[in-house]
């Protein structure tokens, strides 16, 4: 499998568990852990951006709407976040993004959800 995964998240923790899972899928996994790190990445250069909500400097759905508007990304975003579903759905829907996958759900169902959409 292949496919170029950018993950932003504010937890290192969680940016280790989810790169580590999507690495053993056999996707290839780039991390950002802040706004200013997204911003050092090439968004033309993945074929899905996983963007956490509750980010510290702006919340994900505002950074990501940026990321497909402004900077023209093709990639999916989707929304990743411990919100609830209807929050997420509501947030990922209003940005114009691709959707979301719910952090509850586990690193077995983000695979794959990630699967599926990059099959």
């Amino acid at each position: 499998m292949t496919g170029r995964i950018l993950v932003v998240d504010d937890s290192v923790l969680m940016l280790d568990i989810v790169r580590d899972a999507l690495e053993v899928a056999g996707f290839q996994a780039a991390t950002a852990n802040s706004i200013a790190e997204l911003e050092g990445h090439d968004p033309a250069s993945f074929d899905l951006i996983l963007m956490d909500v509750q980010m510290p400097e702006i919340y994900g759905d505002d950074a990501a709407y940026v990321v497909r508007h402004v900077r023209g990304a093709n990639a999916r975003i989707l929304l990743f976040s411990n919100l609830p579903s209807d929050e997420l759905a509501k947030r990922a829907s209003e940005a114009g993004l691709d959707g979301y996958i719910s952090k509850h759900d586990g690193m077995d169902a983000l695979v794959s959800q990630v699967r599926e959409l990059l099959a």
